[in-house]
C-alpha cells in the first residue's frame, strides 16, 4: 500500500462533521439534540466508543439522530466476511459518521448520509476501503427538490472525475432498492462502498467532499418546505410509506445488519427508524393523486439532471393549501 493508514486524522474530521451538522441543525429546529456518549469495555473481543446525537419531538424533526462511532474488534462480522471471504480470520477498526432525519410535515423528505472507513486488520497489510454517500427519500415528491440534492451530489464528486456521479448515482439507485416490492427507496442520490481508488489520502479526500456537501444539499430543500400546509391524509401517508423505509432497513441495510451483527450498540443503530409507521395490506394510492404519482413518476430510475445546468439550484419556497383530505 502506497499510503499509510492515518485513523486519527479521519476520526478529527467525523468528530467535526458531527458537531457542525448537529449545530447547524438545531439552529434550523430551534430545539436542542440530546448528546449520549457511550464507551463499551473491550469485553467479548469487541470494544468502542461513540456518541449518539439525536432529536425527538423536535419543532420540525419529529425524530432524527446524527451519530459517531468508533469500534474496533477481533472478528469480522458475517456481513463484510460473506463481501470479502478472503478477510477471513481479520480483526477490524471502523468508525464514520451516520445521520437519518425524519421531518413531520409530509412535503419535507427524509434524508440519509453516511461517511465511514474501515480497515481490516491481521493480515499481513492492513486494508482499508472508505464508503458513504446520501439518499433521499420524499413522500411527496418534487422535481426540483430532486434535481437540487442530485446536482449537490454531482458538484461534490465533480472534481474527482466526470464519471463518479454517473457511478455512484446508479450504485445507489441499486442498494436502496427493496426487491421485494420491486420498488425504490426514494429518489437515489449517490452510494459508494469498499473505496480505494485514489490512495488514503486522495479516499479521504473525496469522504469529505461527500460529507461536507450534506447541509449544502438538503437544508434549502426543508428550508423551502417546511410551512406548506398539511393535514390528516398526508401524515397518513407519510406513515405508510415509513413503512417502506423500516423495511429496507431491517432487510437489506449493510449498516444495520454490521451493526447488529458485530453486537454494537441496538439503540444507536437503530435511531435510523421512524417514530411511526403503518402497514396495509396490498393498499394501492387512487389515481391521479399527489400519492400515486410518487410511484409513478418518482420512485423510477431517472436522470435528474438530464436538462439542467452546472451548478446546484436552490429550491423555491411554496405556499400551497392542502390538498383535500378525503379519499384515503
Amino acid at each position: 500500500m502506497s499510503q499509510s493508514i492515518d485513523t486519527d486524522t479521519v476520526k478529527a474530521y467525523f468528530l467535526e462533521l458531527q458537531h457542525r451538522i448537529v449545530s447547524t441543525l438545531e439552529a434550523f429546529d430551534g430545539k436542542a439534540f440530546m448528546v449520549d456518549p457511550w464507551h463499551r469495555p473491550p469485553t467479548d473481543a469487541l470494544c468502542g466508543h461513540g456518541r449518539s446525537c439525536v432529536i425527538e419531538e423536535g419543532d420540525f424533526f419529529e425524530r432524527g439522530g446524527v451519530n459517531f462511532s468508533h469500534v474496533q474488534g477481533e472478528t469480522l462480522p458475517r456481513a463484510i466476511v460473506d463481501q470479502r471471504p478472503a478477510l477471513k480470520g481479520c480483526g477490524f477498526e471502523a468508525m464514520g459518521v451516520s445521520l437519518v432525519l425524519h421531518p413531520r410535515n409530509p412535503y419535507c423528505p427524509t434524508v440519509h448520509m453516511n461517511v465511514r472507513l474501515f480497515v481490516a486488520t491481521g493480515g499481513a497489510t492492513p486494508v482499508y476501503w472508505f464508503g458513504g454517500g446520501m439518499d433521499l427519500t420524499p413522500v411527496y415528491g418534487n422535481e426540483e427538490d430532486a434535481r437540487h440534492f442530485h446536482a449537490t451530489c454531482r458538484d461534490a464528486l465533480q472534481p474527482f472525475g466526470e464519471d463518479l456521479y454517473p457511478s455512484f448515482k446508479t450504485w445507489c439507485d441499486d442498494y436502496f432498492y427493496l426487491p421485494h416490492r420491486n420498488e425504490a427507496r426514494g429518489i437515489g442520490g449517490i452510494f459508494f462502498d469498499d473505496f480505494n481508488e485514489f490512495g488514503f489520502h486522495g479516499d479521504f479526500a473525496l469522504t469529505r467532499a461527500v460529507g461536507d456537501a450534506f447541509l449544502a444539499a438538503y437544508l434549502p430543500i426543508v428550508t423551502a418546505r417546511r410551512h406548506m400546509p398539511y393535514g390528516e391524509r398526508q401524515r397518513d401517508f407519510q406513515q405508510f410509506r415509513r413503512g417502506r423505509y423500516v423495511e429496507f432497513n431491517l432487510i437489506i441495510d449493510r449498516g444495520t445488519l454490521f451493526g447488529l451483527q458485530s453486537r454494537g450498540r441496538t439503540e444507536s443503530i437503530l435511531m435510523s427508524m421512524p417514530p411511526v409507521a403503518k402497514w396495509r395490506y396490498d393498499w394501492r394510492p387512487e389515481a391521479n393523486t399527489d400519492e400515486a404519482r410518487l410511484t409513478e413518476h418518482f420512485l423510477v430510475r431517472r436522470d435528474w439532471l438530464a436538462d439542467a445546468p452546472a451548478g446546484a439550484s436552490t429550491p423555491q419556497s411554496q405556499s400551497v393549501p392542502a390538498p383535500a383530505l378525503a379519499g384515503k
